[in-house]
Parts: C-alpha cells; structure tokens; sequence
C-alpha cells in the first residue's frame, strides 16, 4: 500500500516542487526569513493561501487582514473534508485526523479517484503515503526556494512573481471551461477589490471582500442547484 500510494501520488510531488521553489523565492525576496517561510509551508500548508499571503506580506498588510483572508480562500477544505471523511468511513478515526491534516486540492482529486482503497486492508497506509509525500514535497521545495532566494538574481526573482498570477488563472480556467458563469463569479470579485481599493481600502481588506462577496454572487449565477 505505501509503495502503490507513493506511485500514485507522484505526479503531485512533480507539480509541488516548481512551484513551492517559487514561493520560497518569493517569500524570501519580501523580507521572509527562511524559518519563517519554511515554517508556513509547514504549519499553513496551502499554496494559494500562501502566495496570496506573502504578496499581502509585501505590501505591509497586517496579520489580522492575511489571517482571515487565508481563512475565506480556504473555506473550500470544509466540504472537502466531509467529502473525504465520508470516503474514509471503514478507516479508524485514529488516521483519519492525520490524514485530513494533509488534504489539498490535488492530493483530494487523486484520493477521489482511488475510492476503492479505502475499504482494502491497511488503506490508511495508501492515502498517508500519498498526502506525507505531497506535504513533504512542498515544505522540502519551500525551503529549496528559500535557499536560493539569495542566490539567484534580483531579475529573475522579480520575474518569478508571475507564478501567483500563473496559479490562480491555472486554477480558473479548467471551471470556466465546465461551466461558463464562473467567470462572471470571478469578475465580480476582481471588481469588487479594484472598486474598494479606490475607496480607499487597504489591500489586505480589499482582498478579503472581494473573495467573500465573489463567493455569495454565485448563489446568483450558479443556482440553487450549484450552491
């Protein structure tokens, strides 16, 4: 099981690294310290969250305004973790607080998709391997990224800030392709940020409204029957 869980959970390590590397570098260019840079990779465990955070960081946003901003972007982890609970229902409660502790978007994608394991002897042992692997994959290259925050040049690491834009239009596109009015979810939330950031609004705030009111518009476009 821990050796069918490490080939299936593979392709997670090849997409985490690149872009943990990516993080830590742009987590060190805006004055993180690499303990602190590596230590939310490890704590926080969240890619989106954390790059959003550290761009907030960049910008002298407060913790308060990161805090509860990371909270609202990560919302999602409630309903994926009911979803994976409920798969995991001949599996001990002893592994699975671990094992929710690891959930991502990628590493629930590919759980999902190996349903069956979960009722096979020593299942744990499969999705364990998969998430441990995933999240040491990510603190490892948060930390590589660190690293070579100091090394590189400044060009190149100025220019390795695309990687937050990169993500979330990564993210975007594969649900706007399933379903069109997401895309009008996601204008109304950069609208609403552009629009509170002229009134005034510090950055931090803009985002947290921004994603909150984004989230509330698609009980409007999506239906009763999305939401």
């Amino acid at each position: 099981m821990i050796r069918k869980g490490f080939a299936t959970g593979f392709p997670i390590i090849l997409g985490y690294l690149p872009v943990a590397i990516t993080y830590g570098v742009l987590a060190k260019q805006a004055g993180m310290s690499l303990t602190e840079l590596t230590l939310m990779s490890a704590l926080v465990y969240a890619g989106a969250s954390q790059f959003m955070a550290v761009n907030m960081f960049a910008v002298g946003t407060g913790a308060l305004e990161i805090i509860i901003a990371t909270f609202v972007l990560n919302f999602r982890h409630f309903v994926m973790s009911l979803s994976f609970m409920n798969q995991l229902k001949k599996i001990k409660l002893k592994w699975k607080i671990p094992l929710a502790f690891g959930l991502t978007d990628e590493s629930f994608a590919v759980s999902a998709m190996n349903s069956k394991e979960a009722s096979m002897k020593k299942g744990a042992l499969f999705y364990g391997t998969i998430l441990a692997s995933a999240y040491l994959s990510w603190v490892f290259g948060s930390l590589l990224g660190g690293m070579l925050g100091d090394i590189i040049p400044q060009k190149l690491s100025q220019s390795m800030g695309i990687a937050l834009y990169a993500m979330f239009i990564g993210l975007l596109i594969p649900s706007i392709k399933q379903e069109t009015r997401i895309a009008a979810i996601a204008i109304v939330a950069m609208l609403v940020n552009a629009g509170f950031v002229q009134l005034g609004m510090s950055t931090g705030w803009a985002i947290v409204a921004g994603t909150i009111i984004g989230g509330f518009s698609g009980i409007y476009f999506l239906g009763e029957e999305r939401t």
